[in-house]
């Protein structure tokens, strides 16, 4: 018989300074792990990511792809993200996306002062 194989996608959202989120997905069923302190909060990505799979019975070789946040965002965090995900597809030989904000963050730049009044 003929037994298709579960396709796992791990999403990695390290660009906020604050709050680390790793996803588990599997079609549309979402299971997220999160970590929030007052410092950086990027060097949780793997603790994270080993509970998430723990706690839904699976390994590193159950991922079949992997996507990470590109930011806007932390560039420190999106940095670390950016890093355990190539290491990891490498590792896996799995492929690694990179998304633009996975979670999106409003980001205010204040009053343009360059911008003509008659524009």
């Amino acid at each position: 018989s003929f037994i298709m194989k579960k396709f796992y996608t791990i999403l990695i959202d390290s660009s906020k300074q604050n709050q680390t989120t790793v996803t588990l997905q599997l079609g549309a069923t979402e299971k997220k792990k999160t970590f929030v302190s007052e410092r950086h909060t990027s060097q949780q990505v793997l603790p994270l990511l080993e509970t998430l799979l723990s706690e839904n019975s699976l390994t590193f070789e159950d991922i079949t792809g992997i996507d990470v946040d590109t930011g806007p965002g932390s560039f420190t965090g999106l940095r670390v993200g950016a890093t355990i995900g190539n290491t990891l597809g490498l590792l896996l030989d799995i492929p690694v996306n990179g998304k633009k904000g996975i979670a999106s963050i409003p980001l205010d730049y204040g009053v343009d002062r360059w911008k003509n009044d008659s524009d």
